[in-house]
């Protein structure tokens, strides 16, 4: 089978029927195998793995920054994570001058070699260098040339020693600067300005200072001033862009894994909509280049992008906003994070905390939509903070009376259940409804016909075509956002679109593997250090595809996202490799595609339980 064969299990009726057959009992949480891959007795028993899935929603990001070791409320230690993982991956032993990276343009050190404090000296620069990674350099291969010069990883593909040259496509170079290029880079100039507090923010101040006003009634002259100031926005809640997300493939906001490489995987696997991880907006507006660097996006993945962002200020949602609207350029929409159920967020007043004050979560969203241009915000939501205390359905009618959203995402569960339930289907078909409703009521007022529909999202626990059509069929629901089923089986928007299971071999779920490197390799740079930083999120990656488990293997269909199967091996070697939740060999299947690790390469699994020695 060559690596581009899509091989169906079976169609619904033989699906159906499969089901009738069944032999083994059914046991809740464990996996159905079939009994010839069920290893009874292993050589080495593994651990057992309690995910806790958070990052779906930005938890990696600040559980990481979280103290290690802190107790809950019952005096119980978070169970299964390690905290505080150290994954900073180090320099070059010898550092470069950039005076030196491209020998064939090399420029005089602006500081002079006798005060820069980076080496001059090639011959002892390329006699530290690791050995180079066979192949052809992916940076090279894509755009025509590697900005890395001298330091890249491959540099035998596109260096003539006789020379003394790099070499370059020109083709290529014009294809690749239109065709294959990342996009939403913010000007330098843009950036020192908002580092040194000297950004002039056109609209977002006036706005800001509108709505302070709305609830400043105990200074009427004051609010007075400030409304004769305000000046309408340039652009009216209707004229903003459009979008369509009628059934569309959408893949959910994702910290750490949900990266720019993943996102453009997911657009060749038939994905129609990507977001960003999401961005703080007070490190935003500060001008911080980790913050800047998450709203960047693959040209691909325009349109059907979306830039994500937290807050609880109205001041920097506002200044956020416009900041990227004057900054960047291929953006579909600004989605406020309120539902991610981390504790550092919650306290802060940030994500799923906004589920419960109603006024901060509007005034946030109408400070966003004056002052985001014509990007039309829109907003993603759990079902309420407490379990049992459904919230979302009177929150919706609230946001739909009060303000405009393009769009609802509705996560189908609460922030205390976090993942440890089921999503509640049922409750986001009750909260859909409610927003068709609205849709219909604006459909027949003239006054508000011409604004475009709110579409109705739903998200939590698709893992399979059956899943997403299921709910997508459901009256008031548009389409189905993905998380978790789209990093375990990034191919299930193939399964969508082919209404059948994909048993993919081993084979082409390396080919996807390959691809995520070349795109790592494109994104972070052909270096030592931009090869580890690809390892690090590859590795990360591989936390959750290895947790998937061959449909062809399995004795009972549909699969379950929460269901752990006894210890199994596949049909070869490669689909039992592919499966191990030992991190090492994690690192292993980097090096078939990123050469061989160094020995000062850092990863730490998330999980405790993926730590254990490798099996002999």
């Amino acid at each position: 089978m060559t690596v581009q064969e899509k091989r169906p299990v079976e169609d619904d009726s033989s699906v159906s029927e499969s089901k009738k057959q069944n032999t083994q009992p059914y046991v809740k949480g464990i996996a159905a195998i079939k009994p010839e891959f069920i290893v009874s007795k292993p050589s080495q028993a593994a651990s057992t793995v309690e995910y806790d899935d958070d990052e779906a929603e930005g938890g990696d990001r600040t559980s990481e920054n979280a103290e290690d070791g802190q107790s809950n409320k019952k005096g119980k230690k978070k169970r299964g994570q390690n905290h505080g993982r150290d994954l900073k991956q180090k320099k070059d032993t010898i550092r470069l001058c950039p005076s030196v990276i491209y020998p064939d343009e090399s420029k005089p050190c602006f500081l002079g070699e006798d005060k820069c404090r980076f080496s001059h000296d090639m011959e002892a620069y390329l006699a530290s260098k690791p050995e180079d990674i066979d192949g052809i350099c992916p940076v090279f291969e894509a755009l025509g040339y590697c900005p890395s010069g001298m330091k890249c990883r491959w540099l035998n593909s596109h260096y003539d020693k006789e020379t003394n040259k790099l070499i370059k496509d020109l083709a290529k170079m014009d294809l690749g600067a239109k065709t294959n290029c990342e996009v939403n880079v913010i000007d330098k100039e843009a950036k020192f300005a908002l580092q040194k507090k000297k950004y002039e923010f056109k609209i977002a101040n006036q706005v800001i200072n509108f709505l302070d006003s709305k609830i400043q009634n105990d200074v009427q002259e004051e609010r007075k001033d400030n409304e004769a100031t305000y000046v309408e926005q340039p652009f009216k809640i209707s004229e903003k862009k459009k979008i369509s997300l009628h059934r569309a493939k959408i893949v959910s906001p994702l910290t750490t894994v949900g990266n720019l490489p993943y996102r453009r995987l997911m657009k060749t696997l038939g994905a129609d909509v990507t977001y960003s991880e999401m961005a703080l907006s007070i490190p935003l507006v500060q001008g911080h280049n980790p913050e800047w660097a998450l709203p960047k996006a693959h040209v691909s993945e325009y349109p059907g992008f979306g830039v994500q962002i937290a807050s609880s200020k109205l001041w920097s949602a506002a200044k956020a906003s416009e900041a990227i609207y004057e900054n960047t350029s291929h953006v579909s929409e600004l989605n406020l994070n309120c539902g991610c159920p981390i504790d550092l967020l919650y306290r802060q007043g940030q994500g799923s905390a906004l589920l419960d004050q109603p006024p901060r979560l509007l005034r946030l969203v109408k400070a966003m939509n004056a002052s985001s241009g014509d990007i039309p915000v829109t907003i993603k939501i759990r079902t309420g903070v407490k379990e049992n205390k459904n919230t979302a359905k009177q929150l919706v009618s609230r946001v739909l009376s009060e303000t405009q959203v393009a769009a609802i995402t509705l996560h189908g569960r609460s922030r205390q259940q976090r993942y440890s339930k089921e999503a509640d289907w049922e409750y986001i078909s009750e909260v859909g409804k409610v927003v068709k409703e609205w849709n219909t009521k604006r459909e027949e007022d003239k006054d508000s016909s011409d604004l475009a529909p709110t579409w109705f999202v739903g998200n939590g626990d698709v893992y399979s075509h059956e899943d997403w059509y299921d709910h997508v069929n459901t009256e008031g629901i548009d389409s189905v956002m993905v998380a978790r089923g789209a990093l375990i089986k990034p191919w299930i928007f193939e399964e969508v679109e082919a209404q059948q299971y994909l048993d993919k071999s081993s084979s082409e779920r390396l080919d996807m593997m390959g691809k995520f490197a070349k795109f790592a390799i494109e994104h972070w740079g052909s270096d030592e250090y931009g090869v580890n930083i690809a390892r690090r999120y590859m590795c990360e990656f591989i936390s959750f595809t290895h947790r998937y488990i061959p449909v062809g293997i399995m004795e009972r269909l549909p699969p379950k996202l929460n269901e752990r199967p006894p210890t199994w091996v596949g049909r070869d070697e490669m689909e039992t490799f592919l499966a191990s939740t030992d991190y090492k060999d994690w690192i292993k299947l980097t090096e078939m595609f990123l050469g061989k690790a160094s020995d000062d390469f850092q990863f730490v699994p998330k999980h405790k339980s993926n730590a254990y020695e490798t099996r002999d």
